[in-house]
């Protein structure tokens, strides 16, 4: 992964890499891209931004970016219209792109920290399980 990423399981190997590009909208929206290189072929990932910067620990990432908090896994608040949702399926060589459009955009006090690599691609709807995607492979702090 590049400066500021860690990596913390074999699915994303040490050298892959991970670019998000954050724009916004003069009509309030934001769009979200990820693009991922050197990843497992042909295998689905997860992918979210989170409240906090990486750091050593998976966890360190904190929980998902919210724009409207509530609960993490109640699909009331964990939906792809309240989180930056980011699943990716990659190609034979292990590369991905995914884009995310919301209608809002982080403020001056409240932005996330973080893009979280995860397992799977995101539960949706399912009480108690909405907005999961199983452990977190890797992390790249983004300035959001």
């Amino acid at each position: 992964m590049d400066a500021g990423a860690y990596t913390y399981n074999p699915a994303v190997p040490v050298g892959s890499r991970a670019r998000v590009r954050a724009e916004y909208t003069g009509s309030g929206m934001s769009v979200i891209t990820l693009h991922v290189w050197g990843l497992q072929p042909d295998r689905h990932y997860g992918a979210h931004a989170h409240q906090n910067s990486c750091g050593p620990l998976g966890t360190d990432a904190g929980a998902h970016f919210q724009h409207v908090m509530g609960g993490a896994t109640d699909p009331a608040f964990a939906n792809p219209d309240n989180e930056i949702w980011l699943d990716l399926i990659t190609d034979a060589d292990g590369n991905a792109s995914a884009q995310t459009v919301v209608d809002w955009q982080f403020t001056a006090d409240r932005r996330a920290g973080s893009v979280v690599i995860h397992d799977r691609h995101t539960t949706h709807g399912v009480p108690g399980s909405a907005g999961t995607a199983g452990p977190r492979h890797a992390c790249l702090t983004v300035a959001f």
